[in-house]
């Protein structure tokens, strides 16, 4: 996969539309129970990129809410159809980041190969898929962390 690329998105009615600019950063499956409720499905497969690399075409297009304090991710629905659109992650320390069900690009194979499971401890059914599955908060959250940074350092 080249070092940029550029692809588009969209929500599933289409009326919330954005470029991408930069290769995703990682993959992942989440089951953590926000996001079951989120996504309206058993778990969200969801791609991340940097922030700087994503342009939702017009704000008004996404209706932004925090489900929980402190407001890191911002979850972003269509106004129109209501479906996830994108989410925005704003972790201290770290780069502004974009998280895009990876159903929404317009070319989901540009995603790379999921890399882990996390919040695995709230899933609604086994998956036997040979990925690392990670339970609970801290873990969740410090390896997905950890995913992402690595690809963040592989490329300077």
């Amino acid at each position: 996969m080249a070092d940029s690329f550029n692809t588009s998105g969209q929500c599933q009615c289409g009326h919330a539309r954005f470029s991408i600019s930069g290769r995703p950063l990682v993959r992942g499956f989440c089951h953590c129970l926000i996001c079951q409720a989120f996504n309206q499905a058993a778990f969200a497969d969801i791609t991340v990129f940097y922030a700087r690399d994503v342009h939702l075409h017009d704000e008004s297009t996404v209706a932004f809410r925090a489900h929980q304090q402190p407001p890191m991710l911002k979850r972003g629905c269509c106004t129109q159809c209501g479906k996830p659109a994108i989410e925005r992650l704003n972790i201290p320390l770290m780069p502004a980041l974009v998280v895009i069900p990876t159903a929404n690009l317009s070319d989901p194979s540009l995603a790379p190969q999921p890399a882990l499971h996390i919040f695995y401890n709230r899933r609604q059914a086994d998956v036997d898929d040979g990925l690392p599955k990670y339970c609970g908060y801290l873990s969740s959250q410090t390896h997905f962390g950890i995913a992402a940074i690595k690809v963040m350092l592989s490329r300077r």
